[in-house]
């Protein structure tokens, strides 16, 4: 008895849940699956896809193009920049 109730449950809150955002590029309907919980797709459209960031990543060489690499590359052009603004009114 309980074990039906608990199915019920279930099968209630996954038709009261949000469905994905995703749409077929054939037929431009969505998708009817449930969307992952904090996600706007479903796991087949790319909600919790994806490998590991940064050195986790089997393909990490050098770290040369890390965000945090990004980052620091375009502060020091911004430096730059107003580094030869100022030099160019003196």
């Amino acid at each position: 008895m309980s074990g039906n109730l608990i199915t019920q449950t279930r099968l209630l809150n996954l038709q009261r849940a949000l469905r994905c955002h995703a749409t077929a590029k054939r037929t431009g309907q969505r998708c009817r699956c449930a969307a992952t919980k904090g996600w706007r797709v479903c796991y087949v459209h790319g909600a919790r896809g994806g490998a590991p960031r940064g050195s986790a990543h089997p393909n990490y060489r050098h770290g040369g193009r890390t965000t945090e690499t990004i980052e620091m590359r375009r502060e020091l052009a911004q430096l730059l920049r107003s580094t030869s603004e100022l030099c160019s009114e003196i």
